[in-house]
């Protein structure tokens, strides 16, 4: 336990950026009066994954390597040292030079009237005058945060930050934290409303089950993209890694096994993508998913589930299996873990089917170490880190989402959408091995692409 207690105490402060100074000196494309800039470069954005628990019986931390201890002791102070030089990671510049009196009386008062005078006689002209059209609001409650959990608004300012951040490097997109001091999904979506005026899309982003479900949901009618990256950023980046891994086994994903253990935001996400539930024309429809929590399968038998939990039974487990998640991984021909270090085994593994693919996300320490992974009969091993092979990274589909969602002026983001976001994210990798499965997180070309087929399917969808 004492282990487990000082990865959860580095964690704390464990922002998974590597991090170097910038130069600020690159141009920006001019979206109102005002342009956002990051104090510092960003290599990645690791996300945590939901349904977040305690380590398992099965779990033993003595297992985990020193130099996975060491890694996040050393991400951790680095991190520390970078933000507190910088106080923060991203800041304000003006688009504009503001030197003389008629620079003021432009940009200000008097002339300042004629864009707000624009507006108001036809609403839509916002897009053109301010910076509403390359806006977005990354808005938290700060209860799930990475795998530190509940830690409130201001603690939660610097992964948001660093969202920011990622949008801004891989976007072009100018993105704001909004750290909420309340968790009640009411206030939120209240709040949420009234600021969205200034904001051409929302992130929602790190806030607990089942409320993001609500908070997300509620929000549709804003007439502009409200997105939970935690869910369907997850499911998008997951659904690309697996649509290349069965091509490089020469595997018929529709037909696979898959188990996903962890029945948070993503875990739901990644089955409804999967089983291509809500899209028209899905060119994957995978049929056999059992998705499991703490407790095990979620099956029909059930009286805990909730609401989302039950509507999942809608295309998961057809079967109707019960147990816990190390019976369901017998025979199973994929596992997605997004829960709770150290779950699994070599053990485990060797009871899938031949030639397994595992994608273990649980971050920092994923719920199996891929070396023990392949041991067990492991054929693509994936995991949610910088520092090993086939990264599972939600920064290759949230900043290409929105690009494309914002330039078509979407007003909301689709399940069509997301699937042509994750077919060109698998498609962008020309020749996936069974150590490239997909594309580097660093890699802004992916963002162009996956911007393209966004921006594509909503004008197809909505035509605006």
């Amino acid at each position: 336990m004492q282990m487990t207690s000082v990865i959860r105490k580095g964690f704390n402060y464990f922002i998974r950026w590597s991090v170097f100074p910038s130069t600020l000196a690159a141009p920006y494309p001019i979206y109102g009066s005002l342009r956002f800039e990051t104090a510092f470069k960003s290599s990645d954005d690791s996300k945590s994954s939901d349904d977040l628990n305690a380590v398992s019986n099965r779990s033993d931390p003595s297992n985990l390597s020193k130099t996975t201890l060491m890694s996040v002791k050393n991400y951790a102070d680095a991190s520390l040292e970078l933000h507190k030089k910088y106080k923060g990671k991203i800041g304000i510049r003006l688009k504009m030079p503001v030197k003389t009196k008629d620079d003021l009386a432009t940009v200000y008062s008097p002339g300042v009237a004629a864009p707000c005078e624009a507006i108001r006689d036809n609403p839509q002209d916002v897009y053109k005058y301010t910076i509403k059209s390359n806006t977005v609001a990354v808005v938290t409650d700060g209860s799930a945060v990475l795998g530190i959990g509940n830690i409130g608004a201001a603690a939660s300012i610097p992964v948001m930050e660093g969202k920011a951040m990622l949008f801004k490097k891989f976007a072009d997109i100018d993105a704001f934290p909004i750290c909420l001091d309340t968790q009640n999904a009411d206030e939120i979506i209240r709040t949420v409303r009234l600021i969205s005026p200034v904001f051409g899309g929302i992130n929602l982003e790190d806030i607990s089950a089942p409320r993001c479900f609500e908070i997300e949901e509620a929000l549709q009618d804003l007439g502009i993209p409200v997105f939970h990256d935690d869910q369907h950023g997850t499911a998008v980046v997951v659904f690309a890694a697996l649509i290349n891994a069965s091509k490089v086994l020469k595997k018929d994903l529709n037909s696979l096994k898959i188990v996903i253990n962890g029945a948070g935001s993503a875990g739901i996400a990644i089955a409804k993508l999967l089983a291509g539930f809500g899209g028209k024309r899905p060119k994957v429809k995978v049929r056999d998913i059992i998705l499991c929590d703490r407790k095990g399968a979620i099956h029909k038998g059930r009286k805990d589930l909730t609401k989302q939990k039950e509507e999942a039974l809608k295309y998961t487990n057809r079967k109707h299996l019960s147990g816990s998640v190390h019976e369901m991984l017998k025979g199973a021909d994929i596992f997605i873990g997004v829960s709770q270090a150290g779950l699994l085994t070599a053990d485990d593994i060797r009871t899938m089917a031949k030639d397994p693919i595992v994608l273990a996300m649980a971050n920092p320490v994923p719920e199996i170490m891929p070396e023990e992974a392949y041991k067990g009969g492991a054929a693509i091993v994936g995991t949610g880190r910088s520092d090993l092979p086939n990264q599972v990274n939600n920064v290759l589909g949230f900043p290409g989402i929105f690009r494309g969602a914002l330039d078509a002026r979407a007003p909301r983001i689709s399940m069509d959408m997301k699937l042509a976001a994750a077919f060109a994210i698998a498609k962008f990798l020309k020749n996936p091995d069974r150590e490239h499965i997909i594309a580097s997180s660093l890699d802004k070309k992916v963002t162009k692409a996956v911007a393209k087929a966004v921006y594509r399917q909503a004008k197809k969808e909505f035509g605006v």
